[in-house]
């Protein structure tokens, strides 16, 4: 069953790779599933839009959450991901990675973040918990995998550095709504 599932992906990779910034098994989350490192570009692709969401998700948190907890949780992940995102833009700039680095959020992530804008109270405290809880287990898995077994040098050791600060955050996460 493993290996239909692998063969369908790949065909499916081959053919729409180039109309997509992120790979069919990273985005479907097959990749994940088996263990399998990332491509550069996909680690590149997803933990940048990891960051933004991170970010963009806190910033509202700061004035729409009506738990303390979460506020401060969310001035927390404003500056550890906006320092992770600030060295990962360094590293694309100094050529150690030469990947595309995505300047926005793609639809997926903007989508999440929309819904989360329209909440208020604590409906936008109890949505923007479980993002950040769903948000640091993939982090966390994209992470690790690419650490192992990433295809860069540079950026294995920053998902090496930088695995710790996300088990954290992914701690501090599963605390939120207790």
């Amino acid at each position: 069953m493993k290996t239909i599932l692998i063969a369908g992906v790949a065909a499916l990779v081959a053919i729409a790779a180039p109309a997509f910034a992120q790979s069919v098994p990273e985005k479907t989350g097959v990749n994940s599933a088996l263990g399998i490192a990332p491509k550069t570009q996909d680690f590149v692709t997803e933990a940048a839009q990891s960051d933004m969401l991170e970010i963009e998700s806190s910033k509202l948190a700061l004035t729409k959450a009506d738990s303390d907890k979460s506020k401060q949780f969310a001035d927390r992940m404003i500056k550890d991901h906006t320092e992770t995102s600030t060295e990962l833009k360094g590293l694309i700039a100094a050529g150690k990675v030469q990947v595309n680095l995505p300047a926005s959020l793609d639809k997926a992530h903007k989508d999440k973040l929309d819904k989360l804008a329209k909440l208020s109270g604590k409906d936008f405290t109890r949505e923007y918990n479980d993002l950040q809880l769903a948000a640091h287990k993939d982090a966390v898995s994209l992470f690790e995998r690419y650490g192992k077994s990433g295809e860069n040098q540079a950026l294995k050791a920053f998902a090496s550095q930088h695995l710790p600060h996300l088990q954290a955050h992914l701690m501090m996460a599963q605390d939120l709504n207790k």
